[in-house]
């Protein structure tokens, strides 16, 4: 798949998660096979910008692959600006959020919010490709409510704005994360664009990730929820999509040794006091489903400092073991 200039290395993408996909998840995610992640939601309020928060959402340092960053608002000119602001910061793709069905997000018109406003869409997607010269995307919803399912007339507008690629997830703003995705929308969506289409929502497995491709016609999935506790997801199906086989399991080793690096990297990259806080609930992710894990993650959320997570995680391995 191709955005622009740039040619991933693999077919798969990593959603872009709010207090998720902060640099050290998207780097383990992309050694394990993404290829690409897309950064955390950045707002295009200039007056967020010099806060803790955005300057580490802003933060690719060392980081490989293709820069993707992804803005959110309702302003086309303040979308314009973020735009220009982010690519000044060494963003290579700029990526609109219109898919985001979260209150706090929709009550300020961004998000899937604006799926509502065909016009408005037009207007934000307009000046943001206006405003720079390198590839924008775009993530949308199949609509906003079952009812009104629009997005193969959002995904028309955007090819028609100059959009390079259009990412869908299988649900509308009103479903929330609730029943199943769906995928006929995304498919409808690939038939009426000539732009890359990539499909998001509910790909859980390799097998599922080879279902969606086929039946949609995509050119790409992107996962989201189901890489929280499982970056190797990305191994599994990239392995699964080249060679039509299912792969080993990483070894337990390898799979603890990954855990142990995100944590302490977690603890670098935010400083050990906020780096403990986000480390609980990457762990609670790791650990999920195991019933040995149940009662060490409770005492592992007790835990205050950097040494302490690390030193409990060595001996959890090593009892489990």
């Amino acid at each position: 798949m191709e955005i622009g200039p740039y040619k991933l290395s693999a077919p798969l993408l990593v959603a872009p998660m709010a207090g998720v996909t902060d640099r050290p998840f998207r780097t383990l995610c992309l050694r394990m096979g993404a290829g690409m992640a897309v950064s955390e939601m950045m707002s295009s309020n200039p007056l967020l910008r010099d806060s803790d928060k955005s300057r580490r959402r802003m933060d690719h340092e060392g980081e490989t692959g293709v820069r993707s960053v992804q803005i959110a608002g309702a302003d086309p000119e303040l979308m314009a600006d973020a735009a220009r602001f982010n690519v000044d910061q060494g963003a290579q793709i700029i990526d609109i959020n219109m898919g985001c069905p979260a209150k706090k997000v929709n009550k300020k018109m961004a998000g899937s919010a604006l799926l509502q406003y065909p016009d408005l869409v037009e207007s934000i997607v307009s000046a943001v490709v206006k405003a720079v010269a390198v590839p924008v995307t775009l993530k949308i919803r199949t609509g906003w409510d079952p009812d009104h399912r629009n997005g193969v007339q959002i995904a028309r507008i955007a090819e028609d704005c100059g959009i390079r690629a259009l990412a869908v997830h299988g649900r509308t703003r009103a479903c929330m994360y609730k029943g199943e995705a769906e995928y006929d929308t995304i498919r409808a969506i690939k038939q009426a664009v000539s732009i890359p289409v990539v499909a998001n929502g509910d790909i859980d497995s390799p097998e599922k990730a080879r279902f969606v491709l086929d039946y949609t016609g995509a050119d790409a999935i992107m996962i989201g929820r189901a890489a929280q506790g499982r970056p190797w997801i990305f191994r599994e199906i990239r392995h699964y999509l080249e060679q039509g086989t299912t792969p080993a399991p990483l070894p337990k080793d390898q799979e603890r040794a990954m855990i142990r690096e995100h944590v302490a990297a977690l603890h670098e990259f935010y400083g050990e006091a906020m780096g403990v806080r986000i480390a609980r609930k990457h762990v609670g992710w790791y650990l999920q489903g195991s019933d040995a894990g149940r009662d060490f993650r409770s005492d592992f959320n007790a835990l205050e400092a950097a040494g302490q997570q690390l030193d409990a995680l060595e001996r959890y391995f090593a009892n489990i073991a």
